[in-house]
């Protein structure tokens, strides 16, 4: 049986301002990366969406980026792989006391924005990362880009890993997701959208932006939430694999 986990990144307001469309996305996915208050969120939001996931049966990953509030996280920072392990901890050990107290555990963690993609492309930054996952809890699992360093450090470091894809982001030929600065780094047809995960989901290949063919393992497929069609689409991104013959399952359920 052909299964795939479908994550969104969530927990993403902050004080007064309302970011993306949680509650009405969560009943649709089965995993979710619930911002840790670095780049985006604060303690009533996440314990908010903590308990939001349990009423829906939606596991739970902490998604840890840079100390970045006004720039989202998107931004390089200029870190060592020291600080960087301790940025991940530190989050971490945030997100697990809502968890604990709404008696959930912590399925994954997915770093954020710029440490995730700079992550993907520096081995030394990516074993940081995961050693701090790894020091936290051994069981946690690493959700990285397919076929980047952040899949490779975790294996090194014993961690599980799940490979993820993307919806509406266009690839390099390296298999790295195009900068957002540059043409083509994100897809906007939803017809295309749709066509490209169920390739990637089913035939293990993406088209990249110079219309190469290459290898890509999906694990785990992000939809946006915060997008004006958000629920429409993750809806039919669910009913359109199911329909396809793919069962929709938590990082958990597909890695064991």
């Amino acid at each position: 049986m052909l299964k795939v986990d479908l994550n969104c990144d969530l927990g993403e307001s902050f004080g007064a301002y309302t970011i993306g469309l949680d509650s009405a996305v969560i009943p649709f996915i089965s995993s979710a990366n619930v911002a840790c208050g670095y780049h985006a969120s604060d303690p009533v939001v996440m314990s908010k969406t903590v308990a939001m996931c349990r009423e829906n049966g939606v596991a739970v990953g902490a998604h840890p980026g840079f100390p970045d509030l006004m720039g989202f996280g998107r931004r390089n920072m200029n870190v060592s792989p020291a600080d960087a392990k301790a940025y991940v901890m530190y989050q971490i050990g945030a997100l697990d006391a809502f968890c604990k107290a709404n008696g959930m555990t912590i399925q994954h963690v997915k770093p954020h924005g710029a440490l995730y993609n700079m992550a993907g492309k520096d081995y030394a930054l990516a074993k940081a990362i995961c050693e701090g996952i790894y020091e936290v809890n051994p069981n946690y699992i690493l959700l990285g880009l397919s076929g980047s360093n952040l899949i490779k450090a975790a294996e090194d470091t014993g961690l599980r890993a799940a490979k993820e894809v993307f919806a509406d982001r266009g690839y390099m030929d390296d298999g790295s997701l195009v900068p957002r600065t540059q043409p083509g780094a994100m897809v906007t047809d939803e017809d295309v959208m749709i066509r490209r995960v169920i390739g990637m989901v089913k035939d293990g290949t993406v088209e990249t932006v110079s219309g190469k063919i290459i290898p890509i393992r999906a694990d785990s497929v992000c939809v946006h939430g915060d997008g004006e069609k958000a629920v429409a689409f993750v809806q039919r991104i669910r009913s359109e694999l199911t329909a396809a013959g793919v069962t929709i399952a938590s990082i958990q359920d597909i890695l064991e």
